[in-house]
């Protein structure tokens, strides 16, 4: 979805207790020797924390023979270290080790195709099977989650996106510090058990969620055919056959090297000391070594020469997605889509739910947005439900129309304040919890370099005037820079 609209103005919630003329002075930062980013902003309304950490890496850092590694790595790093997770680490290890020798020889073996030993195959799944078994005796299921709940623990979660992998948590206040023990040992200690089992679970996942599911199959499949070159293409889950043949062995460099401090954002907001919390995160966090930084995706994506479509047959009801492509986050264009995402495509009040839900009542429902990520150059999307007996040609149609209409029409000023108000309203609104903070502060930190992209952005989109937004609509609302996705039901018409 489209990422958080953050401006300085709209943090006028007095319950935040973040004032927007004063958000420089809550945020105190501080980056310890091994390069980890610390944000703390204190509340003393009630006597919890919200702990966020965001990694710099997720699935747009992947090469070719790790895709999906960094969503499996999410599921992975739930599973325990070396003291936590396990009854018994030291006879445990060899099991495991054991398990990845016979793991990677199946993978081989499989690898083969037809010309493969279907007798070795089976003796070697029989193998594993009775090896995880003997390894499942040590685990202790859930023992994070368990500690962190008998702890008032709330909100125990985590999410990867082609942009970063980020893992958080609720707390009361005086809790802060079980925190800081839990997540330096996963840094230092993570033990990817149960991973080929774990590995399973995904690809059923994937089954379930994408594979079997058309709106799903149809997204992954727009944005694959919207990206030829940039892995901004490939899903973060990765596709069936890449979670296949990913290791543990692999899963653990890609671990080792990327989720170090260097890499990390944290935010800490609640009911904390600022100086307390640097010295108890310099005490839990201080000696971990830095790790790689990934290196910066180089390729680019050529532009887009021609209209593209892509038609799924389905039974399912119609869907159409169209999307075009623009810059990443925090260049100049960009700040004008964000002002012609809220002339379109925002609430009840838009023009493309005032147009084509209420007045012409085409589409059920319809929804503007960016994705699949802001690090890089990526796209402005537009999804919508035709209304029965509507077809996804009359919804394209009139779609376009009112992209059309931005190119030739000033937008009235007073339209622009409007704008302008709802983000202050809506961003104060959400900015009214510890997390909402939290993860802005992470979030923004890890995409544009700096978390003062929030207190800087509505300076910039009170500059974006009509004529902006009619230079940005005529430049990349064209044929040759669409494509267009669509479900048609099976016997169905467009």
């Amino acid at each position: 979805m489209k990422r958080f609209v953050i401006i300085a103005a709209l943090l006028v919630a007095h319950a935040s207790g973040v004032q927007a003329a004063t958000l420089e002075e809550k945020v105190t930062e501080h980056t310890l020797k091994n390069g980890m980013k610390l944000l703390m902003v204190e509340r003393h309304t009630s006597p919890t924390v919200s702990a966020w950490i965001r990694f710099r890496v997720g699935s747009v850092d992947e090469r070719s023979d790790e895709r999906g590694i960094a969503h499996l790595l999410e599921h992975m790093l739930f599973k325990g270290t070396k003291t936590l997770g396990t009854q018994d680490y030291a006879a445990e290890k060899p099991i495991l080790d054991t398990i990845e020798t016979v793991a990677q020889t199946l993978m081989a073996e499989k690898a083969k195709r037809d010309k493969a030993d279907t007798a070795k195959i089976a003796e070697l799944e029989k193998q594993l099977a009775a090896l995880e078994a003997a390894a499942s005796k040590y685990v202790i299921k859930d023992e994070f989650f368990e500690l962190y709940s008998k702890n008032g623990g709330t909100g125990y979660n985590a999410f990867t996106s082609r942009d970063g992998t980020t893992y958080l948590i609720s707390l009361p206040a005086n809790k802060l510090e079980l925190w800081a023990a839990i997540e330096s040992d996963r840094l230092q200690n993570a033990v990817l058990r149960e991973f080929y089992t774990e590995r399973s679970v995904v690809m059923e996942e994937r089954r379930r969620s994408y594979d079997a599911d058309p709106e799903s199959k149809l997204w992954e499949t727009f944005v694959a055919s919207s990206f030829l070159a940039h892995p901004y293409g490939q899903p973060t889950i990765g596709w069936m056959s890449d979670i296949e043949n990913l290791t543990r062995s692999k899963a653990e460099q890609f671990f080792h090297n990327y989720y170090a401090p260097n890499n990390a954002i944290v935010a800490i907001v609640g009911d904390i000391n600022s100086a307390a919390t640097i010295a108890m995160v310099e005490r839990y966090f201080g000696a971990i070594k830095p790790g790689k930084e990934p290196p910066p995706v180089t390729t680019q994506e050529p532009k887009q020469a021609g209209e593209r479509r892509i038609e799924l047959l389905a039974e399912a009801e119609p869907t159409v997605i169209m999307g075009f492509h623009k810059p990443a986050i925090n260049t100049p264009d960009d700040y004008v889509f964000d002002v012609i995402n809220m002339i379109l495509g925002s609430g009840r009040t838009s023009r493309f739910y005032k147009k084509l839900v209420i007045e012409k009542q085409i589409t059920t429902d319809i929804g503007a947005f960016d994705a699949p990520g802001h690090r890089y150059p990526s796209m402005f999307i537009i999804s919508a439900n035709p209304r029965a007996p509507h077809t996804i040609t009359e919804v394209e149609d009139a779609v376009q129309a009112e992209l059309d209409l931005l190119k030739s029409t000033p937008v009235a000023e007073r339209d622009l304040q409007r704008i302008l108000n709802k983000i202050e309203y809506e961003e104060a609104r959400r900015m009214g919890t510890n997390g909402g903070l939290a993860r802005n502060l992470t979030e923004y930190e890890a995409t544009t370099g700096s978390w003062r992209y929030m207190t800087e952005q509505r300076s910039k989109i009170a500059k974006v005037t009509p004529a902006d937004i009619m230079r940005v609509a005529s430049a990349y609302f064209t044929r040759e820079n669409r494509t267009v996705g669509f479900i048609t039901k099976k016997g169905g018409d467009k």
